[in-house]
């Protein structure tokens, strides 16, 4: 019989679930690292929130772990690569609280508002206060929307039944899905002039720290006021704090923070502030319907192989598992390369497979490139919720079969169209199982992808070699392959240059700035 370890507190109904499968579940919460390491290797499965870490030397010392499953959206105290690596599942639940968060999301908006928490404190004070709490109406106010997906989406509609103008943001907001939700799509600088209130419902990446910033607040209008539920480091707390002293920011309304538990902040005790402790999944409901699932979730891969909702493993039989593991590394690395690139919202995604490409498992395939190319904006992607992801967002995907008609046994290609451009991106597996990039935009090249990589695009001049190398010499950036291709003579190239570590943005900058270089950016796979 198959034995899960519970670590964190679940709802007593998941504890039944186990039972009611065949599974046998031990409720342990609470456990130090050592108690957990010297336990952990009893088991096949663990489920956990996020209070419990599964770390690289859990993992290792867990000799018989097959899957984790988090209960929950948020992976961070979980080493996927390290999972990865030893072959064990992570899965989450990335759906069961989205109304919870987003309810909380406009809670927190109408405390702002009205600015309920002060006015509570001053009557259980007996001060009677009621000409000191000028608050303001949701009714015709601009709401942005910083971030329209799944949870976005839910917050846009509650708002619109408040009488309230949304406009969003967001890369991968297609003019469709604004319709659908009924939102207006703007830019993120519109947005930040025109919006009385501003919400925050994005992934905490590179792209999105700090996106509140004091230049980002000096752009808003005077007076706005500020709402966060999805992650801390979206805002920069001390440039917050400056606003709301200087009154150009009217209020916030924060559930996460840069530094989590959080019993020190720059913010608190601010009396412009509400802060709550990250509760926005904190619902009976939610807390049950993500119990629930996580339940059924790793029940079903440890009794039947199943695979929900997995992140670092697409839905796949064990028969042919091996044969197109490495096509499914290939296609997500296709995605993750054309993904990295694209900064504009996605309309359609061409996915071409030939010859041996077109024998392998075409719905895991064109998962995993979804999954890649969704996943540098929004890592809550896996290669299971990616085609949802994509069909809320309207992309549309197509995808086309062939038999080999090139010197390539077989390969797949990636055709990116946004407003803006079209991209297209292939790829083919050689006979030791590695993944190599052997076209962009039409020009032919070999390439091995890397963890850390730079991509160059620039007119095919001489000295450009010689300049880029010397660059990235001066800045301590040791090249370890270096990879071209060009159109024609004298007309468009790409440079592909692997090197050992990853390259600053000051770097990458002065990439740029090279003669004849018309893009730079730095890739990681």
């Amino acid at each position: 019989m198959p034995k899960v370890l519970i670590a964190d507190k679940l709802s007593p109904a998941a504890v039944a679930i186990f039972k009611m499968r065949g599974v046998e579940a031990d409720v342990k919460t609470g456990l130090s690292k050592e108690e957990l390491l010297k336990i952990v290797d009893q088991y096949d499965g663990i489920a956990i929130r996020s209070a419990t870490k599964v770390t690289a030397e859990v993992i290792k010392a867990a000799k018989k772990l097959k899957v984790v499953g988090r209960a929950g959206i948020g992976v961070d105290n979980v080493d996927i690569p390290a999972a990865t690596a030893a072959g064990v599942i992570v899965m989450n639940t990335p759906f069961g609280n989205s109304i919870t968060t987003a309810e909380h999301a406009i809670a927190l908006m109408m405390a702002l508002a009205r600015e309920l928490p002060a006015a509570n404190s001053s009557t259980h004070a007996g001060k009677w206060e009621k000409n000191r709490f000028m608050g303001v109406e949701l009714y015709g106010k601009t709401l942005g929307l910083i971030g329209a997906g799944n949870i976005g989406g839910i917050v846009a509609d509650r708002a619109k039944g408040l009488k309230m103008h949304v406009v969003a943001y967001d890369p991968y907001l297609s003019p469709e899905r604004a319709q659908e939700l009924g939102v207006e799509k703007v830019e993120l600088d519109e947005l930040l002039g025109r919006a009385d209130f501003i919400t925050l419902h994005t992934p905490l990446t590179s792209e999105t720290r700090n996106i509140i910033s004091a230049d980002a607040i000096n752009k808003m209008r005077k007076g706005v006021r500020i709402i966060n539920c999805a992650r801390g480091g979206l805002v920069d707390e001390g440039a917050l704090k400056a606003a709301l002293d200087s009154g150009q920011v009217a209020g916030a309304a924060l559930d996460v923070f840069s530094e989590e538990p959080a019993k020190t902040n720059i913010l608190f005790g601010h009396d412009k502030v509400v802060a709550t402790p990250h509760l926005g999944a904190s619902t009976e409901e939610a807390q049950e319907n993500v119990a629930l699932q996580v339940a059924e979730q790793i029940s079903d891969y440890l009794l039947t192989g199943a695979i929900i909702n997995a992140l670092n493993m697409p839905s796949i039989s064990a028969q042919e598992a091996q044969l197109v593991r490495p096509w499914i590394a290939l296609a997500a690395k296709l995605g993750a390369f054309a993904g990295q690139l694209t900064e504009t919202s996605i309309e359609s995604v061409e996915i071409l497979y030939e010859g041996t490409a077109a024998t392998m498992n075409q719905r895991a395939l064109t998962q995993a490139a979804l999954a890649g190319l969704l996943k540098p904006h929004l890592p809550e992607v896996n290669m299971v919720n990616a085609p949802i992801v994509a069909k809320e967002r309207a992309i549309k995907v197509s995808e086309t079969r062939r038999d080999r008609q090139g010197i390539y046994e077989g390969y797949i290609k990636i055709t990116v169209k946004t407003a803006k451009m079209e991209r297209g991106v292939a790829g083919t597996v050689f006979s030791d199982g590695r993944p190599r990039l052997i076209q962009v935009k039409g020009i032919n090249l070999d390439a091995e992808f890397a963890p850390h990589m730079l991509y160059v695009t620039n007119e095919d001049k001489p000295g450009f070699i010689g300049r880029l190398g010397t660059l990235l010499g001066e800045a301590h950036v040791n090249i370890a392959n270096f990879t071209l291709g060009r159109a024609a003579p004298g007309s468009d190239a790409i440079a592909l240059v692997e090197v050992d570590g990853e390259v600053s943005e000051t770097v990458v900058a002065e990439i740029r700035r090279l003669p004849h270089v018309r893009r730079a950016k730095a890739l990681a796979f």
